[in-house]
């Protein structure tokens, strides 16, 4: 195992350098363009070639190992939020209405600065490294979810992320073991009933009062057919329907969004849904339209990968740092790479006074102390896993 010594101060500060450019000059999901060429151009300056099959603004990179036995994928995400960033720090967005607000400019200048370390010392590197710089995890379609469809994993063994997170105290890094975070999809639903005076509802299909029938049983999903060991969410977000006081509306729209913790659990939660929108709906004389918006995936963290990860974690930073990490119903596109591949996504804390605020608040900032434990991390299990 290769001492976490080996990563210098000169290194970290060079990747706080890079984090805090990414950070002035951030870019919404799927348009790091600029990010992507900047990354691209410090690849080039180390001499790593970059792979030319993946979609712009995506970018990979891909480093041959001594050996090339084994390849191992780090991956980073790029993409920024539309939030408009307060706060009086010398790196402020300067991109009126978007900022980094989750971490993502701390991930890719970990990453980057991975690279320039590997550049450096190329003889300790026996595995070949896929480095994925991906664009859009803050959006579907997802980023991730288009570079596998591409086949940026057709030869990796294992591929590992990593997350800066300001609810885990700096100093300690963890995981959950197996389903880690939920799946996050969307829904959107028309009742289409028909319309008159409220004072004649006789007259009327209400889709209204059909709205609130549907409302109740979506919860019946999650009571009732989902096992209660998976655990699950279906959330109603909007609903829009007529503007008077007096008229039955002829149509009620409906938004959601529906949360599980496992593969299993996605896929009834999204059957039940549809079913009852078109069952319930015909029941009361309207139609139900139902549109399912695919997002993410369960991220599934692997246990073998997992046990590794701790055995590392705790041989280079000290029996003291690994903390175990309760499942979040949170989501996270890394989940396409993990339903494809063995591997492991984990969370380096950095809770401090200057990250106090949580992932997309406008006042959300890193804490860079745990920039250098970030890169030893990923060093660590490019070189061992």
């Amino acid at each position: 195992m290769i001492p976490a010594k080996l990563i210098d101060s000169e290194l970290t500060a060079w990747a706080i350098e890079q984090r805090r450019h990414f950070h002035m000059y951030p870019e919404l999901s799927g348009q790091e363009f600029a990010t992507s060429a900047y990354v691209k151009e410090k690849l080039t300056e180390f001499g790593i070639p970059i792979d030319s099959r993946y979609s712009a603004p995506s970018l990979v990179g891909f480093f041959k190992g001594t050996e090339g036995k084994k390849t191992i994928a780090l991956r980073a995400d790029m993409d920024a939020l539309p939030l408009h960033e307060e706060g009086d720090k010398p790196y402020l967005s300067t991109v009126p209405g978007v900022m980094h607000g989750c971490g993502h400019d701390g991930h890719t200048a970990v990453l980057l600065a991975v690279a320039k370390w590997m550049s450096q010392n190329p003889h300790l590197i026996k595995n070949n490294i896929v480095l994925i710089f991906q664009s859009s995890e803050e959006a579907s379609p997802s980023g991730a979810q288009k570079l596998v469809k591409e086949g940026v994993l057709d030869e990796v063994d294992a591929i590992y992320g990593i997350h800066l997170m300001s609810n885990l105290p700096l100093g300690k890094i963890g995981f959950a073991t197996g389903y880690a975070m939920a799946s996050c999809n969307d829904f959107d639903i028309t009742i289409s009933g028909k319309g008159g005076h409220g004072g004649q509802p006789h007259e009327t299909v209400d889709p209204i009062y059909i709205a609130t029938h549907l409302i109740q049983a979506f919860q019946s999903v999650v009571s009732r057919n989902l096992n209660p060991l998976h655990a699950g969410v279906i959330s109603i977000g909007g609903m829009q329907a007529g503007n008077s006081y007096n008229v039955i509306p002829s149509e009620v729209k409906i938004k959601g969004t529906i949360r599980a913790m496992t593969y299993e659990a996605a896929e009834l939660m999204h059957e039940k849904t549809a079913q009852l929108t078109e069952s319930l709906c015909a029941s009361f004389g309207a139609k139900g339209s139902y549109q399912f918006i695919e997002g993410t995936p369960p991220v599934y963290n692997h246990p073998g990968a997992c046990e590794f990860a701790k055995d590392l974690i705790e041989k280079t930073f000290g029996v003291d740092v690994f903390a175990e990490v309760e499942p979040t119903m949170g989501a996270e596109d890394f989940s396409y790479y993990l339903k494809e591949k063995f591997g492991a996504f984990i969370n380096v804390g950095m809770q401090s006074e200057k990250s106090q605020y949580p992932h997309h608040h406008p006042k959300f900032d890193i804490d860079e102390r745990a920039i250098s434990t970030a890169i030893e991390l990923m060093i660590q299990l490019a070189l061992n896993a």
